[in-house]
């Protein structure tokens, strides 16, 4: 009974964990939706955000290190520190300033190429920023907290030993992390679907030239969605921050939300959702159930190995559109 119940906190932690893969993915989807382009740099995108967040938040001088061996000079911080509300906006200010910087430099000159131009101009974007972060914030490794809660939630291991004999362990910063994610994948999926810029969005990705021709700005909606994603990989970044640490292995979040992409299909906002969700709890519950008979470690490799049977079996996801080309 012990064991069903093991299985059923193992489900729980799946799923939280699911949600958090679905945010990530998010990111990729309204780029790819609104512009054709797999935006490599995603996750970069996050870390650059999590830096950012923590530097405002301690007071920290951006580019201490380079004006310091420049002028000789050992200055570090302003001497002040910022109160998480407004070092999240003012990050959040940063990220939409980013997006049109991008815009500008970057994919306004890129409008017409081949879609593996404009991926091959996103990789250079990600090394691009991550060095920037570097530069900016410093490579050590920071602590970032914007006081949400943290550690065992007693109250669900009480009530829940009370109903079941079995306390679950749920991380309390893993319940507000999917309370938050979930909000915001419900308000994503509503400005998609529901509203004048959603709906321009969605005209935008299914053709750029009949979107320019009844008036819509393609320059205005790539800085819109690159504006959320902005914001979508600050959210990520302050949850896996709060988690982990940010640190540069931060960036690295993105190779997982490549499975869930690649199962709910990179067009389909529904199918980043139930995509994130399979992947979260399936590497869970493969770990719980068969990770003991092969020696264990299968996180780091089921999910991959799942979307390589859907590349086989139906590429274009779950919830992608079926591509048909007349030879």
């Amino acid at each position: 009974m012990d064991q069903m119940f093991f299985a059923a906190e193992v489900l729980l932690n799946g799923l939280m964990t699911g949600v958090m893969y679905a945010l990530v993915a998010l990111g990729f989807v309204l780029i790819f939706k609104a512009s054709g382009v797999f935006n490599y740099a995603q996750g970069v995108l996050a870390l650059f955000a999590a830096l950012t967040l923590v530097g405002i938040q301690q007071g920290q001088v951006p580019f201490a290190h380079m004006i310091n061996a420049m002028f000789g000079t050992h200055i570090e911080h302003f001497g002040w520190t910022v109160p998480s509300v407004l070092a999240i906006l003012l990050t959040g200010a940063v990220m939409v300033l980013l997006a049109f910087l991008i815009e500008k430099l970057v994919l306004q000159h890129l409008i017409g190429q081949a879609p593996i131009i404009l991926f091959m101009a996103t990789i250079g974007l990600a090394y691009f920023l991550e060095g920037l972060g570097d530069v900016m914030w410093g490579a050590d490794i920071k602590n970032l907290d914007v006081g949400l809660p943290q550690g065992i939630s007693e109250t669900i291991e009480t009530a829940t030993a009370e109903w079941f004999g079995y306390g679950f362990f749920i991380d309390r910063l893993d319940i507000w992390a999917t309370l938050i994610a979930a909000l915001l994948v419900a308000a994503l999926v509503g400005f998609a679907q529901y509203t004048k810029q959603g709906r321009a969005m969605r005209a935008v990705a299914d053709d750029h030239q009949a979107a320019l021709s009844v008036g819509i700005s393609l320059r205005f909606i790539w800085v819109m969605v690159w504006s959320i994603a902005g914001f979508v990989a600050l959210v990520a970044g302050v949850m896996w921050g709060t988690k982990s640490g940010v640190q540069f292995s931060l960036s690295l979040i993105a190779l997982k939300a490549l499975p869930v992409l690649m199962l709910g299909g990179f067009t389909s906002i529904p199918g980043a959702i139930v995509g994130g969700l399979v992947i979260g709890v399936g590497e869970k519950l493969f770990e719980f159930f068969v990770g003991p008979m092969i020696g264990g470690a299968t996180e780091n490799w089921f999910a991959y190995v799942l979307a390589l049977l859907f590349l086989v079996f139906r590429p274009q996801g779950l919830f992608g559109e079926r591509i048909i080309e007349r030879v």
